[in-house]
């Protein structure tokens, strides 16, 4: 895939997929929650599995991050699962994307670049 084949602000390399259980759903609030995400800014696709209760979110790591993926889902009334597995996925899930967004904004450095200016 190409970074053509996404959203606006979604870069192939940056691409994460986040599957988060929710409970305290419904289908009125999973449409708002559905619908808020959808709209910001980086997020490439949404989904819900209802099912297994599963929100599967795909995001942009360096324009997005999870704490703002789950005020939102606050915000509509629902929540993250606070078992054991989903707790660990979460704490793995943002050391990951802070390690994008730091190597992101890393400045790469080689002492074999040719100064500029010089030609091979």
């Amino acid at each position: 895939m190409s970074d053509l084949e996404h959203r606006v602000g979604v870069s192939e390399v940056n691409l994460v997929l986040r599957h988060l259980k929710l409970t305290n759903t419904d289908d009125s609030k999973i449409v708002a929650i559905i619908s808020d995400i959808d709209a910001t800014f980086g997020v490439d696709a949404v989904s819900f599995e209802s099912k297994k209760q599963t929100l599967h979110v795909g995001y942009d790591a360096t324009h997005c991050e999870l704490d703002g993926i789950e005020n939102i889902i606050k915000t509509h009334g629902a929540d993250i699962s606070h078992d054991w597995w989903s707790n660990f996925k979460e704490g793995y899930y943002q050391f990951v994307d802070e390690n994008i967004r730091d190597n992101a904004k890393h400045k790469p450095w080689s002492c074999h670049k040719l100064p500029p200016g010089s030609r091979k």
